[in-house]
């Protein structure tokens, strides 16, 4: 935060600035200019010239505040007050009707300056929530009566919503004043949420305080909350709520919020089996806020006071009840005739596995004390789902969410996830290479791509727990993915099998070469020990085969993969590269080079020639380059003797490079003007 006073000339321009763009987001003083602002068309960025504008406005107000705090607080909150009054007073012209309750202004005049009033508080509620920013950190404690006197208000005008109801009542104009009343009503709870990094630096000073203002606060906040969450309220309300549930329950993380009797409801609403679903972002937010609640550790409190064994027991009971149509699916997996229709049973293993996803990819940074409750609550759905994944197969968009949904798990709980590998040992068998990929390639690409990536997180796996299935991993990739893609233009499952192969090498390499005592004393002397030697010439022999293929992006890819294997592991070095493929890759290279398919990446192909050369130098120099120019076609004898005394014997990283380069391009040449002279001229 900056720490400067402003001469006071800027001061007094600075609030007029800040007062003359209040005025010019509000329709009370500005209705001709913004009626004409576009709120229906979504630019590149997805915001209406409205929002852009509005938000545009905020970014000053929030530039003054950072500058003039105290001064850009008390223009703004007075204006907030003003328009707040009116909303808090609408309570007193909602009568009783037949069919619920309604709005009793109706003059067209009242329903213009309310609708003004109504957009004007919508607007002003996200320059205060835009400010929150402003109230933490350093200066919590300087301004914490300010930022106390924005939340309370905040509070209690979401509270006021949802007891009254205004989302629900019966206007003049509905088609006007209705979505009016509900974006107040959800830009009063997102003004709230943005206070939440507040709330939890009060959490943490209420902790040593134990104040009975901060409990009231969350409460209240919850009981404003609770009755929003349901399937007879809006989306755009819903969510909202959803929203500031969320952060309640992982930036605020009070001890007692688990007690407080809305939250309870919120509990029982989710896990009643009889109780509407909401639509699936709520639902996934909701139970996200839940699962927090019981897994995150409580800010300022000692490991031995976290409660982990009853939050342990509610969280299997949470995750029991969330997946209890999932779990019934099991049997059918093994029947011969499902038990009910195949949608009925996608919408359900979709709606569980949105949910179960989503608590584990929320959860996967944090401490092993939550994961490993994570992962003893999710076990049984872990093992449905293993069972499941053979019966849909061939249902494309099943099997890419059970795998969406096995690659969250491997990358947010990977120690815990042990108990899968036997998985592993018939993969091949489970993602049904056999039939799927090979009968239609593009239906089966997501689905392939999703379980390389999870062979991605295993086979870095340091401990010894995913090592036995190496091996089969290895082969699956080599025997049944590679030939099937190899010669498709599947680019990205190309680019995650090469990706998986490179991490197989990069994180497995005593696999295949073991170190002995005796090498690490006499390095240079003595060769490591090559194991599973046909394994390694197979994955090798198919990042040569790569180098032919037109994809630049993979090109580029797999020759900063070999790079970065020699660069850690010493690639080219090594006696099988040394002796069988060395000289391959490099006349793989140059020919890239003289075809010019990969221009581009003249550079890095020039660098990765030098890499390979400076590993034999004398025998590029003697053997390979003779050679290389004897097969070259399109160039007689006598141009090729011009061409290998032109290319100087220099062993450094720039001349050489500038040497291969010049090879290149006179090789161009010569069989350019070959090509352009009558047939015979030249005796090639």
């Amino acid at each position: 935060m900056l720490n400067f006073s402003l001469p006071h000339r800027y001061e007094d321009a600075l609030v007029l600035l800040l007062t003359e763009v209040l005025n010019r987001i509000q329709f009370r003083y500005n209705q001709a200019q913004l009626e004409e602002l576009d709120d229906e068309t979504l630019d590149d960025d997805q915001q209406t010239e409205w929002q852009r504008y509005l938000r545009q406005s905020l970014e000053v107000v929030a530039k003054v505040m950072e500058l003039l705090p105290t001064h850009a607080f008390s223009t703004l909150f007075p204006v907030l007050q003003d328009n707040l009054e009116v909303y808090l007073g609408l309570q007193q012209f909602v009568v009783t009707s037949g069919s619920g309750h309604r709005l009793n202004i109706t003059a067209e005049n009242d329903c213009r300056r309310l609708h003004c009033s109504l957009r004007d508080l919508s607007s002003l509620l996200q320059a205060v929530g835009r400010l929150a920013e402003y109230f933490i950190g350093d200066v919590f404690a300087a301004r914490f009566n300010d930022a106390l006197t924005v939340v309370e208000r905040l509070v209690k005008v979401t509270l006021y919503g949802s007891q009254i109801k205004l989302y629900n009542i019966e206007t003049a104009v509905p088609s006007v004043l209705k979505p009016d009343l509900i974006d107040v009503h959800a830009q009063s709870l997102a003004a709230l949420q943005a206070y939440s990094h507040w709330l939890a630096q009060y959490c943490s000073e209420a902790h040593r305080q134990n104040t009975q203002q901060f409990v009231t606060l969350i409460s209240t906040t919850m009981d404003a909350i609770t009755p929003l969450i349901s399937t007879k309220v809006q989306d755009k309300l819903l969510l909202s709520a959803c929203h500031l549930l969320v952060s309640l329950a992982t930036t605020v993380r009070p001890v007692f919020l688990i007690s407080i009797p809305a939250v309870q409801k919120v509990f029982n609403r989710i896990t009643d089996a009889s109780a509407l679903r909401l639509v699936d972002k709520a639902q996934v937010l909701v139970c996200r806020a839940l699962s927090n609640i019981l897994l995150l550790p409580w800010p300022n409190l000692p490991e031995n006071e976290q409660q982990w064994p009853v939050r342990s027991i509610n969280h299997a009971s949470l995750i029991s009840a969330l997946s209890r149509d999932y779990r019934n699916l099991k049997p059918s997996a093994v029947a011969p005739q499902r038990k009910m229709p195949l949608d009925d049973t996608k919408v359900i293993i979709h709606q569980t596995l949105s949910v179960l996803d989503d608590i584990v990819e929320n959860i996967s940074g944090e401490s092993t004390k939550s994961r490993q409750i994570c992962y003893q609550s999710l076990q049984e759905s872990v093992q449905v789902s293993l069972a499941l994944f053979p019966a849909f197969i061939h249902q494309s968009d099943v099997t890419d969410e059970m795998l969406s949904f096995f690659l969250t798990l491997f990358r947010g709980l990977r120690v815990q996830m042990g108990t899968c590998c036997p998985w592993f040992s018939h993969s091949s068998e489970n993602i049904g290479f056999h039939a799927g990929p090979q009968r239609n390639i593009s239906t089966g690409c997501r689905v392939v791509e999703k379980f390389l990536k999870i062979l991605q997180v295993v086979v870095q796996e340091p401990g010894q727990v995913f090592k036995p299935f190496l091996p089969s991993i290895i082969s699956l990739c080599m025997e049944q993915v590679y030939p099937i893609i190899a010669e498709r233009p599947s680019p990205d499952v190309k680019a995650e099998l090469f990706e998986l192969l490179f991490r197989t090498l990069h994180h497995n390499w005593r696999y295949f070469f073991k170190s002995t005592v005796l090498a690490s004393v006499q390095r240079g002397i003595a060769e490591e020990q090559m194991e599973n030697e046909p394994q390694f010439s197979a994955i090798m022999q198919a990042f040569g085969q790569s180098f032919l293929q037109p994809d630049i992006h993979l090109f580029k890819q797999n020759l900063f993969y070999l790079e970065t294997l020699n660069t850690k592991q010493k690639l080219y070095h090594k006696k099988i590269f040394r002796t069988t493929m060395l000289f391959q890759f490099v006349n793989v290279l140059l020919q890239v080079l003289v075809h010019k398919s990969h221009d581009l990446l003249q550079e890095e192909i020039g660098i990765a020639i030098y890499n390979m050369a400076s590993v034999d130098f004398d025998g590029f120099f003697a053997a390979f380059l003779p050679e290389f120019l004897t097969s070259c076609d399109g160039v007689d004898a006598n141009q090729k003797n011009v061409l290998g005394r032109n290319f100087k014997m220099d062993r450094d990283l720039p001349s050489f490079t500038q040497n291969v380069h010049r090879l290149v391009n006179d090789l161009r040449y010569y069989r350019l003007c070959n090509d352009s002279l009558p047939p015979g001229t030249v005796k090639l």
